[in-house]
Formats: C-alpha cells, structure tokens, sequence
C-alpha cells in the first residue's frame, strides 16, 4: 500500500465526500488517538460510513504521545506519563504537506493516511495531521503531540491546525468535499478556512462582513454539539488569537460569528452551519436553552455494533440472527436465542473479565456473585463514588451479594476526579471481606469490551443533565447487559423501567443541574439495588435473562452508529 498510496487516493478522490472532523478519533487501542466517549464515537462512526459505503473521509490530529498512560498507586492517586507510539508501523505518510500560520512562522504539517476497512467491502480513510517535521522549530513540533495536553495557547493552537489544516491538506490531496461535519467545536476554523476559500469578488464594501459569502458556507456545514456543560465549550481571548493567529481573519466580523467578549468555538460552529445537532433528545433540549435563538435537532448516538460486542456474543448471534452487525435492527428477533445459551454466553464473557480482573489484583472476585460496572472518564459530574454516599447501608444490602468493577481515567488538571478515584481506593480497604471491589488502571478499549459484556449490570450516575449522551451503557446493552441509571442522556429514550433495566432517581426534568441531587439518587440507588436488582438476579434467572433480551432487543437494535449515520445522511448531509 505505501507504493501505491498516490494510486490509491486518486480512486478515493474520484467522487465528492462527506468530511468528518474531529480532535480525537479512537479506532483501536494501537493508535491512542483518544481519550474516552468523544473519540470512540468518531471511531465507531468512521467503522459505520465503512460498513454502509458512505462517501466519507475523516482527519484528526496524530496525537504522537496519546491522551497519557495511567498508573494509580495503592492509595489511588493516579500519575501519568505519555503513551508513545510509532505511526508508521500502521498507516502510510504521503509526500504532500500544507502550512498554517503559527504566531507569524508557517507550521508544516504531513499526513498519515490510515484505512477502515468493513467486512462489507467498503472502507474509510483517516487523515491523521503531523507536524512533528524538521523544518518546524522544536516547540512547533510538539503540537501534534498531545491530546489535550499543555495550556490554553497549545490547545489554541492545536484547534487551528485541526481546522485550517485539514481543510488545505484535503484540498492539497485532491478531496472535492460536500458537507464538512464538525465534531464538537475543536474543528470550527474550519469555517474561516471555507470563508476564504469562498471570498466574495467584490472591488470596494463600505462593511468588510459584505466579502464573506456566509450563506454558502452555512451550507457546506454540519455541527455536532456534545457537551451540556458549560466550561466545555472552547472560549479564547481575543488578545490570545490575535498572537497566535494574526491578521489570518478580521477580528470584527469573527466578533459577529463567534461572540464580541471571547471567541466561542461554539458559536463559531452555530453561526456557520446549516444543519446542528446535539446527541440524545434531552441534550437537544438542554443545547436550545444553552443557545436560543438557534434551531438545535438531536440525533441520538449510537456505538458500532461489531466492535463492541463479545466473542460469545456474536456466535450466538450469527446462528441466531444472521446479518445482525450490518443490520442491527434484526435484533428485534432476539426471542429466537434460547434462555440457557443466551445465559451461557454471558457467562463465558463473564468468566474472562473476571480471570483478567483477579491477574491484576487481590480482590479475589468469582463469577457467581452479582457483578456492577461503572468504567468512563471520572470527573465530578458523573459521581463515580455515588454508590458509597451511605457506606453503611451498602455494606448491609450488599455483603456478600454484589462486586463491583471500576474503570475511568481523571484528566490530568482534573484535580476533582482525580480526588473521586482516591475516595474509590478508600472504599476498597474499607469493605475488604465484605464486598469486592476492583479497580482497573489505564482504561482502554480492549478493557472497556471485557467489562461491559463480563459485568451483570452497568452503573451510571451522572448529575441530570449533564450527560450529554453516554455511549458506554448502549455498549453494554449489545451483550445483554442491563443498565441502572440515572435518567439522563441517550437511557432517558433506552429505559423502560424493569425491562430493559432501572432508573436511578426522579423522572428527568431539569434544564440546568440540581447539586442537591445526590442524597436523592443514592436513596434510590440503594432501595432498588436492595428490593430489585440483587433479587432478581439470584432469585429470578427467567426473569433476568428476559431483561437481557430486552436490553438486546430494545436497546441494541436502535442505539447503533448504522442508524444513527443513516439519519446523518437523510437529515444532515443531503439537505
């Protein structure tokens, strides 16, 4: 392939594509370009263009050092270090390059092309930028070295490499594109690019706004919000974009696009797209009160289902419900599985997340025994220690009928996530004999696949509404594990309460969070714990493996990336 890339991009560039980008995009664990749900997405939706043969190129940054590799000591108190990696052991670099203006020098950046391929036939190239070149100056080198890494300069100017850059380096390789899908806000210069590439050719304007043609722009554009939370959206200074990006565009007309006090990458994304969306509809509603005055749609995320479903999983799936990973929607003749090898297959995903649990620690778990998970990015809103709000009552319901698995990296300035996992630890010694608990550092994919298909239910807990979507729990529903959740994000539209699994907490109405929650929820939490789950699952096996068929045959079937990318393409690419 790497004689023949020149080749090769010249078949792929024949026809216009749908370009999607994205700051991080998480395909395996090999290529670390990723730190948790955002990335996955990308990587689960890049796998869905594949399998659909959609016409669809996607760039990011190659992170050449990762998000970071995670230690926790005995006491959890996480330590990171970079997670060094070599491209060219698994994609092709090709001989163009692009510039973009970098605090008044040109930042050189290569491509490594890296291809998805689908069983089907069909494949995705991703365009992963490089500037670590000689002819950049050391510093400038660095910049495509760490996913969110460094300060705020470093992320500035990461956004624009992403965003400026990736729309020269399509051009450059000959890529005619259609719709430019932005993946959260980190890619929104783009539109500045795209504003000056469609200049208008006017010889003299009493208002310089007159020389941008916006409305085609907006047409070129699709905009996915992700975040409900408010610091995380990407706001910058003026004055910091002024030092590091010049006279690149007029500050005046950027003040009309992207907000008079900082530039808001948000806003930015609002004002030059035609089609925006967020990620479930309650983060719909929740973006529309964030930003009124804008007509905000949902589409609600989904995981790829091959990629996220266990060995034993998909034999019985394949002999039950062929077509299932290219037609999700088959799901919905789950009924067909018999009870006793439905169980038995979740019984052999739980056997080798246990084995792999008990090779790296002391808590001694078996496969008998009820077995929670709760494995995402720890930080404070998603309450990670909400289950130990009442040690005491837990130990009560719980002693010998439940273990529980953990998962999660804290982002490393983080300092309250990284306090939450310490509280975690805390609670390991402290129910030692009484109830197991694990914690499994450097959470990744491969780990990610062995928890939420071992575990018998998946725990989550996020303070209503700030999860925007949640993909983990949908992962989980594909090997007929049952979720018990906070009724927020995308379980807001899966549950259906003992059926598919259980709400934690009051019926979802809040706009803006409630921080006196917490008391609420854990009473919730631990009554059904105690009265539903633990006794369903050791006195009602009928029962509960019917749950399970519901998760497959409720959830499953609908909370996937082919569906979600066909109503991409009918809502959002084809307008």
């Amino acid at each position: 392939m790497k004689q023949n890339i020149t080749a090769i991009l010249k078949e792929y560039t024949k026809e216009p594509k749908i370009a999607y980008f994205s700051m991080e995009i998480g395909l395996k664990d090999e290529i670390p370009t990723f730190c948790g749900g955002l990335g996955v997405l990308a990587g689960d939706t890049v796998k869905s263009a594949a399998d659909l043969s959609l016409p669809f190129v996607a760039i990011t940054l190659i992170s050449r050092k990762g998000y970071f590799k995670q230690e926790i000591d005995g006491t959890g108190h996480q330590t990171e270090s970079p997670l060094t990696w070599e491209p060219s052991s698994l994609m092709t670099v090709v001989s163009e390059k692009v510039a973009v203006t970098i605090e008044g020098k040109p930042v050189h950046l290569q491509a490594w092309i890296y291809f998805v391929e689908s069983l089907r036939g069909g494949n995705v190239p991703v365009i992963f930028l490089d500037a670590n070149l000689p002819e950049n100056s050391p510093e400038n080198r660095a910049l495509t070295d760490h996913l969110y890494g460094g300060d705020e300069c470093y992320r500035l100017k990461q956004e624009l490499l992403l965003g400026i850059g990736g729309v020269r380096m399509l051009k450059k390789l000959g890529f005619r594109v259609k719709k430019y899908h932005m993946n959260e806000g980190h890619a929104a210069f783009l539109t500045l690019e795209l504003l000056h590439e469609h200049k208008k050719d006017l010889e003299k304007v009493w208002d310089e706004s007159f020389i941008w043609d916006f409305e085609t722009v907006k047409d070129l554009c699709v905009f996915t919000t992700h975040t409900p939370v408010e610091a995380g959206h990407d706001r910058f200074t003026y004055e910091l974009y002024n030092k590091v990006a010049g006279d690149y565009f007029p500050e005046k007309v950027l003040y009309k696009l992207a907000g008079a006090k900082h530039l808001n990458l948000t806003m930015l994304g609002l004002n030059l797209s035609m089609y925006v969306n967020g990620v479930a509809k309650k983060h719909g509603e929740v973006s529309q009160s964030m930003f009124p005055g804008y007509r905000i749609n949902a589409i609600t995320n989904g995981v790829h289902s091959f990629t996220w479903t266990s060995d034993s999983m998909k034999r019985i799936f394949d002999k039950y419900l062929p077509g299932w990973a290219n037609e999700p929607e088959i799901f919905v003749r789950v009924g067909a599985i018999p009870d006793e090898e439905m169980w038995n297959a979740h019984l052999e995903a739980k056997k080798i997340l246990i084995d792999y649990v008990n090779s790296v620690s002391d808590a001694g778990m078996d496969a008998d025994t009820l077995t929670l998970g709760f494995a995402r990015r720890i930080t404070e809103y998603k309450r990670p220690d909400l289950l130990f709000f009442d040690p005491e009552r837990l130990e009560r319901i719980g002693t010998g009928k439940i273990q529980i698995i953990y998962a999660g990296k804290a982002h490393p300035r983080d300092m309250d996530g990284k306090h939450a996992i310490e509280r975690i630890f805390s609670q390991i010694g402290k129910f030692k004999g009484k109830i197991k608990i694990a914690y499994l550092q450097n959470y990744n994919m491969s780990t990610a696949l062995r928890l939420i298909s071992g575990v018998d239910v998946w725990l989550n807990t996020p303070l209503r509404p700030l999860e925007a979507s949640g993909t983990s729990g949908m992962k989980a529903a594909h090997n007929g594990v049952v979720n018990f959740s906070v009724l927020d994000g995308w379980w807001i539209e899966g549950h259906i309460e003992g059926f598919t699994g259980w709400a934690i907490g009051p019926a979802p109405t809040e706009i803006q969070p409630d921080r006196n929650m917490s008391k609420i929820d854990a009473e919730d939490l631990y009554s059904k714990l105690e009265k539903c789950v633990i006794p369903r699952y050791y006195k009602e096996r009928k029962e509960w493996i019917r749950m399970m068929q519901n998760a497959i045959g409720k959830n499953a079937y609908y909370f996937n990336t082919h569906r979600m990318m066909r109503r991409y393409v009918t809502e959002a690419y084809i307008r």
